[in-house]
């Protein structure tokens, strides 16, 4: 038996008024997905507890079958994990974005704590530039107790050791076209975020980024510090070599923890311009070289929620149906061998707010050997109308290995 996990970040949404009250999972043309629907069994999950943030880490945790109160200690850490970044005990990591902060049009003269948060990711600016960024902050503010990395696109990591106690950090993809005065840490961080905007908005790259019409990347900005996570081994739990395909380093740092493949993929990128097709390939190759259990992780709907991109948003999803699961499964079914598909978001990420809630997200699951009664068409709507309710997402892998 062979196992697929096709998981969509952020794919779930609200009925768009705009779109005739159609979420883009319902609007988008993905035939391989809505035939393996009609024939799964489908019905909604809950990958967040309740109280805790609706964070990827957390999610995704819970749909590997770790409980994300047990084992979730903030994304940071799993991200310095695939970075190669060896945490020690008295060692904290922070995500650290390159954001885009302006003047409100009202005071041009603004000083820091009255700037706007206009995009969490600089219109996701390319590792290459971002990285020039983050060695001009360790340049200027790393020391024997700070230590800037580089991630990949904005997402990035500070390791600070002996770290002061400060827990109260804001995502700065909850706060889009806000004024930030009211969501700024406290020090030292305050003090950090405020020089590193001295340090950035008139660097080359990001006054060329200027030139180019793009939002420059102006800012550091903290939130979700942690400690070294440790995660038991997915096959030592499940008996099954298992392999995560993924361009995200919290989602890489999550494989690297639980002992499983971190499979890197050329061109990868997070967001809707990723190579779709190379993750197809790749999860075709994993279970070529003997794996059973493959996990792909597509970033590119959440980065369209976030950024309010409603045609971007279905045409992602669409491409995942296309250029990933309709290759892969094809495979499988060519092997002759017997498989199953679990096809899932993490969780919601609307157009209409930009950022993670809570809701239950749709999933359908696939058995090659069975012929379910399913749902006409992957999508919310369709999902809820089964009335198959799973309120832990670490319970999933249970049903789907089990």
């Amino acid at each position: 038996m062979k196992y697929l996990v096709l998981l969509c970040d952020g794919a779930a949404d609200y009925p768009l008024e705009e779109y005739g009250e159609k979420t883009p999972l319902a609007l988008a043309h993905k035939p391989v997905t809505d035939m393996l629907a009609s024939r799964s069994i489908a019905g909604t999950v809950s990958n967040v507890p309740k109280g805790m943030v609706p964070e990827s880490d957390t999610a995704n945790l819970a749909v590997m079958s770790y409980n994300p109160k047990e084992y979730s200690k903030g994304r940071s850490p799993l991200e310095a994990m695939s970075l190669g970044i060896d945490m020690q005990p008295d060692e904290t990591a922070y995500r650290c974005n390159v954001v885009t902060l302006d003047v409100p049009e009202d005071n041009p003269d603004a000083e820091y704590e009255d700037l706007i948060m206009v995009d969490h990711g600089a219109d996701e600016i390319p590792t290459e530039e971002s990285d020039l960024l983050i060695k001009a902050l360790q340049a200027e503010l790393g020391n024997e107790f700070c230590h800037y990395y580089t991630g990949v696109s904005y997402r990035h990591c500070l390791i600070w050791r002996d770290a002061p106690e400060f827990k109260d950090f804001m995502r700065p993809h909850d706060i889009l076209g806000q004024g930030i005065k009211k969501y700024l840490p406290g020090e030292p961080f305050l003090s950090i975020q405020k020089r590193s905007y001295e340090i950035l908005k008139n660097h080359p790259v990001n006054l060329d980024r200027i030139r180019r019409g793009l939002r420059p990347a102006n800012s550091a900005w903290f939130w979700s510090p942690g400690k070294k996570p440790a995660l038991p081994s997915f096959e030592e739990k499940w008996g099954l070599k298992a392999s995560v395909i993924s361009a995200v380093d919290l989602i890489k740092g999550i494989a690297i923890c639980a002992k499983m493949t971190s499979v890197n993929v050329e061109g990868a990128t997070g967001n809707i311009h990723t190579n779709f097709a190379g993750k197809g390939e790749a999860a075709i190759n994993e279970f070529k070289r003997g794996q059973d259990f493959v996990y792909i992780h597509v970033e590119a709907p959440d980065e369209c929620g976030h950024r309010a991109e409603p045609d971007n948003k279905i045409l992602s999803i669409e491409k995942i149906d296309a250029e990933i699961l309709k290759p892969v499964y094809e495979y499988l079914l060519s092997t002759g061998e017997d498989f199953r598909i679990l096809i899932l978001p993490d969780h919601p990420t609307p157009i209409w707010c930009r950022t993670h809630t809570m809701e239950p997200v749709p999933f359908i699951l696939y058995d090659s050997r069975q012929d379910n009664a399913g749902i006409k068409r992957f999508d919310e709507e369709s999902a809820e109308s089964t009335g198959l309710y799973v309120p832990k997402g670490e319970l999933l892998m249970d049903l789907m290995l089990k």
